[in-house]
């Protein structure tokens, strides 16, 4: 029997510490805590990993991690919406997102030329040196080949880009893929759009990517999942689990709630309804800030993998 234990600091307490606290500590604090063992327990298991995440987390500081976790093996298929990846290209030219606050005025920096995301801030003039550099790339890349699959461009983009804090990068350097479904979206989309209106023939082929994403694993091999928000990345990658036999291990980060009925609400266990996620799978949802939450899952799970060595790097 598992009983609840009154939190104390300690001088000196570590990431690791405090979330083992949270085991016996209540709420949400016990799903996170078993959120960091289950992927602990995945990784150790030889999973296959599927790390999903929407664009707002590349906004923020989360996209160096992202890199740094590719480049340590914690992922070996990468799911994201399409802010994400101009955003990882903004943040290789040298763009910094400022910070700002909640109740900006949206008015004043409209004129400014300044766009609000939560409380961060991306200028016009990003956009505009993303459009410059996304002219020379798709044209380097249609040189290249005419008919090309979302993951394959995204890799051929991501190895234009040296850069150690790229997701996009490192995913390209270790050969992992990245899915953008969704690319026809946002600001990329809509250049994407653009090439074609002088290339007729160029061809982002979404559809035949769905076999790459289904092949990312077997019936046979272990699966698990880290889902950090909803949308189309969550589904994506859930669906191309189905598809190969559900996954083994599911780990949900979000600021949704099931009482909405949406998909980001939707909990590991909604999911083991639609046979996504096995009916014996580990599985945990954790409801709130992935900027809060993801950095306090992971650290103990890379420092126990560090000590044992299990770590790519």
């Amino acid at each position: 029997m598992r009983i609840v234990k009154d939190f104390l600091w300690k001088h000196g307490m570590t990431v690791g510490e405090l979330v083992a606290k949270f085991g016996s500590l209540g709420f949400q604090a016990i799903e996170l805590h078993e959120a960091s063992e289950i992927i602990l327990k995945m990784k150790k298991a030889r999973a296959k990993i599927f790390l999903t995440f929407t664009s707002n987390m590349v906004t923020s500081g989360l996209r160096g991690f992202f890199a740094q976790l590719v480049k340590l093996g914690m992922a070996d298929a990468i799911v994201t919406t399409s802010g994400s990846i101009e955003e990882d290209i903004m943040k290789f030219l040298g763009d910094n997102f400022e910070i700002s606050n909640f109740n900006a005025d949206d008015v004043q920096l409209h004129e400014k030329g300044e766009n609000r995301i939560g409380n961060l801030l991306i200028r016009n003039e990003s956009y505009m040196k993303f459009e410059d550099k996304m002219n020379e790339c798709l044209n380097r890349i249609y040189e290249k080949k005419k008919r090309i699959d979302t993951s394959e461009l995204l890799r051929e983009l991501g190895l234009m880009f040296k850069d150690e804090n790229s997701f996009l990068y490192q995913a390209a350097k270790n050969n992992i893929p990245v899915f953008c479904p969704g690319i026809a979206d946002s600001a990329i989309g809509f250049h994407l759009f653009m090439f074609q209106q002088k290339h007729n023939d160029f061809i982002i082929d979404t559809i035949h990517d769905i076999k790459n994403a289904v092949l990312c694993s077997s019936h046979d091999e272990k699966k698990g999942l880290i889902a950090l928000g909803g949308s189309i990345s969550k589904h994506y990658a859930i669906f191309a689990g189905l598809l190969s036999g559900g996954f083994d291990y599911a780990v949900y980060l979000t600021t949704s709630h099931a009482t909405s009925g949406s998909f980001s609400g939707a909990t590991t266990n909604e999911a083991k309804s639609w046979g996504k996620i096995k009916d014996d799978a580990a599985a945990a949802t954790v409801i709130g800030d992935v900027t809060i939450t993801f950095p306090l899952v992971m650290i103990p799970v890379l420092e126990i993998l560090k000590k044992e060595k299990l770590l790519k790097i």
